[in-house]
């Protein structure tokens, strides 16, 4: 039996309702992610600075025989470096 008029423009006006909200969550989801963007980047710093500034204090101390102060310089100057980067991401939201 064929849909009357009314039911087929009541599932049409919801089809366009849902393309509408799926539009309307997809834009609300890429403006999120942009302005995470920075705050990610800098979390990455933040874990990158400690691993190779700690790494190279690493490297130091085995090769000049000082262990453990080259490492927990690196690691110190690692916290401080990233943070820092951390910091002035959150500042500029």
């Amino acid at each position: 039996m064929p849909e009357s008029g009314d039911h087929a423009n009541d599932r049409a006006h919801k089809a366009e309702d849902a393309g509408l909200f799926l539009g309307r969550a997809a834009k609300s989801f890429q403006e999120n992610v942009t302005r995470a963007g920075p705050v990610a980047l800098a979390s990455y710093t933040l874990i990158g600075a400690i691993l190779v500034l700690g790494g190279i204090g690493y490297v130091m101390d085995r090769w000049l025989g000082t262990s453990p102060w080259f490492l927990l310089g690196g690691l110190l100057v690692g916290l401080v470096v990233g943070f820092y980067e951390l910091a002035k991401a959150v500042w500029r939201l």
